[in-house]
C-alpha cells in the first residue's frame, strides 16, 4: 500500500500484515500517517517513510525490529509524547535529510557511545527517550539536534552539497556536477603554496532532499542561491545553488554560506522545495572551483551512506573524517571574520543582476514580555520591576515555576554571520524567594545540571533561558506564599513573531 500525493490518513484498528503474510505501507511525496495502540504491524511487515513523507507514532508502543524505515530522499517520524522510549530502537535505515521528531522533549545535543545516543541538555544527559540504539545499520549515524517549539528534532547529518548544473573545474574544462566521474581530474587551489593543482576524483554520491518548512529556513533544508556576480564581478560567473551548510573560501578559510546569507543578493531560494543534490570527493579535501567561486569538495564527516553512488563503484572504507584534522583549510564561523565580509559581499548589491527586493523590516522589540507559569497553568505576572529586577508573588505550595518571555536566535537578531542559533529568552541572575521572615536563595539555575530549559554561559552567576525554563523552588513555599525575585542580567532584542504582528494591527 502507498500514501502519497499530500494524503492524512489516520489509522483506525488496522492490521498491516498477518499470519498470512507480510505488508509493507509505505508514505511519500507529503503524505503523512499517524499510527496509534489500537493499530498493529505485524512482525515481518514494515512501514517505510521517504521522499518527504511523514509517519506519526500517536502512543505507538509496539518494537519490532525492522518495524519502522526511512525509505530515502529525506522523510520525518514523530515520536508523540508519552511513546514508548525503546520505539526509537526499531527505527532503521536513517540517512542524510531524514528526521526525527521527539514531542515534548529539550534537547541541544547528544553523545554517542558505544552504539548508544544519549540526547543532552546543556550537556547533562535527558532521562526517558533521550537514549536510544539504533539498529547496526544505522549506528555512527550523525544528527543535527535542535529543539523548536517544544519538539526536538534529530536531522541526520549536515547537507553539504551541490544542487544539478553546478560547473566543476576539471583539467578537461568545467564539467556538470552530475556527469563528473571517479578519476576525472580537478583543478584544485593549493592556497598555502597560492598554486594550482589536480587531484583525481576517488568518488561521487548523489541523494534528494525535500525541504522542511516547519524550521528554519537555515535549517529547513532550502538551498541557496549565490547569484552571478555576488561576490565579486564574475564569481560566480552563474547563479550558484548550493546546501545552507556547503562552505565557500575566503582569504584561507572556509566559512558555510549560511552565514552571508544578505536576502539580496545571496539568499535562500524558497521557489525550490525538492532537488538532487551531488558531492564529489578527491584524494583528500580541497578547495575546488564551482562556478567560478573558491568552494569545498566532499569531506566524509560520517555521512556518506546518505548518497546512492553514480557511475564507476569505488568501495571506501576509510575513518570518518574531522573538520579539525583533515580539513583542507580551517572552518572559520568566527564573527570578528565573517561579519565585515558579510557586509562586503552586502554592499555589492548595485553590481549584481537580479537582486531579490529585500524583505520587509522584521519587526524588532526589547520587551521580554516576562512572566511566570506555576506547575498547574496558572500565569503570574510581574507585580513590580524595578530596572533589572522583577518581582512575582506566588501562591503557597508552589513546587515550581516556568521563567516564560520571549525569545530569539541571535543570528536572526543580530545577523547570520553570528554562529549561535539557540533559542535565548533572558538572562537570569540571582534568585531569591522571599516569605515575611526570610530570604531563600534559588540558584537550582546557576548549577551544572540545569533543569530545563536553561542554555550555558561563560558567566558562573547567570544563565540564559530558552524562553521557557523551568525553575524548582524546593520546600521553600510549603505553606507560604511569598515574592519569587529575580534580576535579568540581559534581554533581547527579540523578533516578533507572525501572531504577535496580528494583534499589533488589530490593535492600532
Amino acid at each position: 500500500m502507498v500514501i502519497t500525493n499530500n494524503s492524512v490518513v489516520t489509522a483506525a484498528n488496522w492490521n498491516i500484515g498477518d499470519a498470512s503474510g507480510a505488508a509493507t505501507v509505505t508514505v511519500s511525496d507529503g503524505a503523512s500517517l499517524k499510527l496509534t495502540n489500537s493499530d498493529n504491524v505485524a512482525t515481518g511487515s514494515s512501514v517505510v517513510v521517504g521522499n518527504g513523507g511523514t509517519l506519526i507514532l500517536g502512543g505507538y508502543a509496539t518494537t519490532t525490529s525492522g518495524l519502522i524505515q526511512f525509505g530515502g530522499n529525506g522523510g520525518t517520524i514523530e515520536v508523540a509524547a508519552g511513546t514508548t522510549p525503546s520505539i526509537i530502537e526499531y527505527i532503521t535505515n536513517i540517512s542524510s535529510g531524514d528526521t526525527i521528531v521527539l514531542d515534548g522533549m529539550t534537547a541541544d545535543n547528544y553523545t554517542y557511545v558505544n552504539g548508544v545516543y544519549t540526547l543532552t541538555d546543556n550537556g547533562q544527559p535527558i532521562s526517558g527517550t533521550s537514549s536510544f540504539q539504533l539498529p547496526d545499520a544505522n549506528e555512527g549515524s550523525t544528527f543535527t539536534v535542535k529543539t523548536v517549539n517544544g519538539k526536538t528534532y534529530l536531522t541526520a547529518d549536515k547537507i553539504v552539497c551541490f544542487l544539478a548544473g553546478s560547473m566543476i573545474r576539471t583539467s578537461e574544462g568545467d564539467v556538470a556536477v552530475e556527469d563528473i566521474q571517479i578519476g576525472d581530474q580537478l583543478v584544485t587551489f593549493d592556497w598555502k603554496h597560492n598554486k594550482e593543482v589536480t587531484h583525481p576524483v576517488v568518488w561521487v554520491g548523489k541523494a534528494h532532499a525535500m525541504v522542511r518548512a516547519g524550521l528554519p529556513d537555515d535549517e529547513a533544508g532550502y538551498p541557496v542561491r549565490v547569484l552571478k556576480d555576488a561576490i565579486a564581478d564574475g564569481v560566480p560567473y552563474k547563479d550558484m545553488l548550493i546546501t545552507a551548510e556547503h562552505c565557500l573560501f575566503f582569504e584561507g578559510k572556509f566559512v558555510p554560506v549560511r552565514m552571508l546569507v544578505n536576502g539580496v543578493s545571496i539568499f535562500y531560494d524558497k521557489s525550490i522545495t525538492s532537488y538532487d543534490y551531488y558531492h564529489v570527493e578527491t584524494e583528500q579535501h580541497s578547495v575546488i572551483t564551482a562556478d567560478g567561486m573558491l568552494t569545498e569538495s566532499y569531506l566524509d564527516t560520517g555521512n556518506r551512506r546518505a548518497f546512492r553512488q553514480e557511475g564507476k563503484v569505488a568501495t571506501l572504507r576509510g575513518a570518518v573524517q574531522s573538520w579539525v584534522e583533515d580539513a583542507g583549510a580551517p572552518l572559520c564561523v568566527d564573527r570578528a571574520f565573517v561579519e565585515p565580509l558579510f557586509h562586503k559581499l552586502e554592499a555589492r548589491e548595485n553590481s549584481v543582476t537580479g537582486c531579490q527586493m529585500p524583505t520587509e523590516q522584521a519587526v524588532v522589540v526589547a520587551d521580554p514580555n516576562l512572566h511566570l507559569v506555576t506547575q498547574v497553568g496558572a500565569i503570574i505576572r510581574p507585580m513590580r520591576q524595578e530596572g533589572q529586577r522583577y518581582s512575582f508573588m506566588l501562591p503557597a505550595n508552589t513546587q515550581s515555576v516556568r521563567i516564560v518571555s520571549r525569545a530569539s536566535r541571535p543570528a536572526d537578531v543580530i545577523g547570520p554571520f553570528v554562529d549561535d542559533r539557540r533559542q535565548m529568552g533572558v538572562a537570569v541572575a540571582d534568585v531569591h524567594f522571599i516569605t515575611a521572615k526570610k530570604l531563600h536563595p534559588i540558584t537550582a539555575h546557576l548549577q551544572a545540571h540545569k533543569p530545563e530549559g536553561w542554555h550555558d554561559t561563560d558567566w558562573t552567576d547567570c544563565a540564559w533561558t530558552n524562553g521557557n525554563a523551568v525553575l524548582p523552588l524546593g520546600d521553600f513555599t510549603k505553606g507560604s506564599m511569598g515574592l519569587l525575585s529575580l534580576t535579568v542580567r540581559a534581554a533581547g532584542p527579540y523578533l516578533l513573531d507572525e501572531s504577535e504582528k496580528q494583534v499589533q494591527v488589530l490593535s492600532a
